[in-house]
């Protein structure tokens, strides 16, 4: 996280039992909030498989009794959407309800799971045919995606920038080689359109892709987000990411039918804000 340190009052802590670590929660301070971290994609109270949930609620109890010593009011965690457990890991959900929390947000987030099966509809079978015909897969020519296909699009649609400028990504790319990949459809010495892959164990997520105006005509998004799927098909789960485009978190219908059309369907990533005023009875909860 360090590349946009001077963005975020970092505040992440660490959770140790008996001088062993068994949890993290990468968090920011902001005013008397604090957040799981905003400087990242998925936040939330990242827990060892060992811990049993007697510890667990301690450990969160431990933690809402410093937040509130700290002049916290409240703590606000965007859960980490299921697929990138490891394992069954659910107890932050089953915990909730003897907090005092409500949820601040309601994110669609698409996903395309039994790869096996995977089969697009007939739209996006015509658009990967016209690609076939014409594109190759690539590896290269990030930064001509990242500046004359990625940028001019947001801006043109949204009047946004991405996120992660071209530096930044290249940065992370450095570190992370095996989990941050670049992939783009070529025709003709032409870059008809790109994808920047972030991968974990379970997850190949689309995390920027774009193509030019011809793309429809070229089949090129279609025929690389096909390529990309098949070429991950090991994978557990392939995510296509929000279907919100702006921070109204509705979902934009045209996006959701293009990711629907390749097999994805909704989960939810929620938002949480939870006041620090009241920890977990265990009574409430143990017998």
């Amino acid at each position: 996280m360090e590349y946009h340190r001077d963005r975020f009052e970092d505040f992440s802590l660490l959770v140790f039992k008996d001088k062993k670590l068994i949890a993290v929660l990468p968090a920011n301070r902001k005013e008397d909030k604090l957040y799981s971290h905003l400087g990242l994609s998925y936040g939330g109270f990242i827990v060892s498989k060992k811990v049993r949930i007697l510890e667990y609620i301690e450990a969160f109890n431990t933690l809402l009794i410093f937040f509130k010593a700290e002049g916290f009011l409240e703590i606000i965690i965007k859960q980490l959407p299921s697929i990138y457990n490891k394992y069954l890991a659910e107890e932050f959900e089953y915990i909730l309800n003897a907090l005092d929390y409500r949820v601040t947000k309601n994110n669609s987030y698409y996903v395309l799971d039994n790869l096996k099966k995977y089969r697009p509809n007939r739209n996006r079978l015509r658009g990967i045919r016209k690609g076939e015909s014409q594109m190759v897969l690539i590896e290269t020519e990030m930064e001509f995606f990242w500046k004359h296909i990625l940028t001019k699009n947001l801006n043109n649609k949204f009047g946004v920038e991405p996120v992660h400028t071209f530096e930044d990504i290249s940065y992370l790319q450095s570190k992370f080689p095996k989990q941050i990949k670049f992939y783009a459809v070529k025709s003709k010495n032409t870059v008809h359109a790109g994808v920047l892959l972030f991968i974990t164990n379970n997850v190949v997520h689309f995390q920027y892709s774009s193509g030019k105006e011809d793309r429809d005509e070229t089949g090129a998004l279609d025929f690389l987000f096909d390529a990309i799927i098949k070429k991950y098909s090991e994978c557990k789960y392939i995510s296509f990411g929000s279907s919100a485009t702006d921070n109204t978190l509705k979902i934009d219908k045209g996006l959701a039918y293009w990711k629907e059309s390749f097999g994805a369907q909704i989960m939810p990533q929620r938002t949480y804000a939870i006041k620090t005023d009241k920890v977990i009875n265990l009574e409430a909860i143990f017998k």
